[in-house]
């Protein structure tokens, strides 16, 4: 019984895809491509580059001031 609709399913779907392509129009909607600015994205990307330039200074300011303070954890793998 179980085979038996399986088989019908997969039989339906079969019949879907053929009558999809007989027709001639996908089920699905075409993707539409996004206008590509260069200069926008140039300047999105210099705008990124100096957030991690700033990021970066505070990193660099903290760790050459010494305050930095490093905490080992024991694993208890030895149980």
């Amino acid at each position: 019984m179980k085979i038996e609709r399986m088989l019908v399913v997969v039989i339906v779907l079969q019949v879907m895809i053929l009558a999809s392509q007989w027709v001639g129009q996908p089920m699905t909607p075409a993707a539409h491509a996004q206008n590509f600015n260069p200069v926008e994205r140039q300047l999105a990307i210099l705008e990124e580059a100096k957030t991690t330039n700033t990021k970066l200074d505070k990193l660099i300011a903290v760790l050459q001031s010494g305050d930095v303070q490093v905490k080992v954890v024991k694993d208890d793998e030895k149980k």
